[in-house]
Formats: structure tokens, C-alpha cells, sequence
């Protein structure tokens, strides 16, 4: 079942200093199907991180279309982006991106906060995900407090905190020690089994193998798009069905 798609997406940027284009994203055609994890390969400027910050709704595109669930996202103004990356979109960050003032527990309640979540229900949530994924004896520990897998953990937590139908992840495992990667690996395996969409900008072999899919980038081009038979736990066929309604919840005019 289809989470999102892009149709002859294209992206375009000025030079600065000059009249000249870079031409990032070249029309490509991608479907993203639920309870599949999905890489995106290639080298530097090949395409990988417009392609992300399109689909997180970060940038628009030039031409063509990106649709999440029914929802056609390139015609949506500032505002009701806003509205699909608080509630549809989860990210994480090689860097973590962790508040450093802030607990465990609190920086996982901000997602909320935005949302206009309860103090109550915001606290809820957020401790049980942090013991989901393990930082149930740390969440009133701060970033410096913790080890890099746990700051990891924290984020990946953060990402999940308002059940995003599509997480994205940029070099989730970069800044780890291969022991404490694989961990994080297995965490987004299970994420999968259950249902969730995951697409992670990587440079690992490993890291793409571990996918159900590895689509590679050259010039802002398609130039492989190869898929791997995988087995999975069978989970409830909804996040499609929260796209849909999210998308009808956010094209109202408010």
C-alpha cells in the first residue's frame, strides 16, 4: 500500500554569482510503500539530501508532484507544510539534534508542545517511548549525560512522538561505533515490522543491505532502484489510512 510518491520530481537551484542552474533532481519517479525501509545511495551532490528535504517537506520542488497518502504536498503553502512535518513526518539526524538544556523527556514532549498536546498527555507519551526504546532509567538525564547510542535512542523516540506515517532518517548510524549501530539498526527493523515507512540517506554498504530497498542517485538521476525479498512480522495496514485523513484535516482552512 502506497505512503508516498514522487512523479518526474524535479529540483533546481540558482548559482550564486551567476546566471548558471544546478540542476539537483533530474525527474525522477519513486513509490514508497508501507512497512518498507528504504536507502538512498550515491555520491556527494548525486541528488540524496534534496531528495530528503523535499520529501520532509523542508524545500519545494521545481516541477512535478509529491504526494503523501492523498495529499498533493507541492501545492500546499507555508503553513500547512508546517502542519504535514509536525504531524505526518518523523526526522532523525546524524547529529542528534538533541536539545541540550532540556531532559530526555522533555525534548521528546517539544513535537507535542507544537502540536497543542496537553502538559499531561505530552508527559505520558513521552515517558513511554523513552522506556519503548530503552532510556526509561534515563530520561531525566540531559544529552551530555548520555552515550551516543543513547542520544540516538533519544532521537529515533523524539521521531516517533507524534506517529508520523514517514520517518527519515540522514546517516542515522554515522556517528556511532559499529556495535551501538547495529543496535539502532535493529530498532528501525522493528519500527518496520510494525508498519512504519523509513527512508535513511546513507553512505554504508552495510547499512543499505540491511534495507528492504536501496535506491542509488548519480546526477540527480535514478540510475538503480534494487529490492531484496525480505520476511516480516505482519502488522495493521493503518498509516495510509492516517495520510489520507491527515491530508483532509490539513487542507481545511483553519
Amino acid at each position: 500500500m502506497s505512503i508516498a510518491s514522487v512523479r518526474q520530481l524535479a529540483k533546481s537551484y540558482g548559482r550564486p554569482g551567476s546566471d548558471v542552474r544546478v540542476e539537483a533532481l533530474r525527474g525522477i519517479d519513486i513509490e514508497f510503500t508501507e512497512g518498507e525501509s528504504v536507502a538512498i545511495c550515491g555520491e556527494s551532490g548525486s541528488g540524496k539530501s534534496t531528495l530528503m528535504n523535499l520529501l520532509g517537506c523542508l524545500d519545494r520542488p521545481t516541477s512535478g508532484s509529491y504526494r503523501l497518502g492523498d495529499m498533493e504536498v507541492s501545492e500546499l503553502d507555508d503553513d500547512q507544510l508546517s502542519a504535514v512535518r509536525g504531524r505526518c513526518i518523523g526526522f532523525v539526524f546524524q547529529s542528534f539534534n538533541l536539545i541540550a538544556q532540556l531532559t530526555v523527556v522533555e525534548n521528546l514532549e517539544v513535537p507535542m508542545f507544537y502540536q497543542g498536546v496537553p502538559a499531561s498527555a505530552r508527559r505520558n507519551r513521552a515517558e513511554q517511548l523513552a522506556t519503548v526504546v530503552g532510556l526509561g532509567e534515563r530520561m531525566d538525564h540531559r544529552p551530555s549525560q548520555l552515550s551516543g547510542g543513547q542520544q540516538q535512542r533519544a532521537a529515533i523516540a523524539r521521531a516517533l512522538i507524534n506517529d508520523p506515517v514517514l520517518i527519515l532518517a540522514d546517516e542515522p548510524t554515522g556517528n556511532l561505533d559499529s556495535a551501538t549501530g547495529e543496535h539502532i539498526l535493529s530498532v528501525f527493523d522493528d519500527l518496520r515490522d510494525k508498519g512504519k515507512t523509513i527512508v535513511m540517506v546513507t553512505h554504508s554498504t552495510s547499512v543499505a543491505e540491511r534495507c528492504d530497498r536501496t535506491i542509488t542517485l548519480r546526477d540527480g538521476k535514478i540510475v538503480e532502484d534494487l529490492r531484496r525479498p525480505r520476511s516480516r512480522n505482519t502488522f495493521n495496514s493503518s498509516y495510509t489510512a492516517r495520510a489520507n485523513d491527515s491530508a483532509i484535516a490539513i487542507a481545511k482552512p483553519v
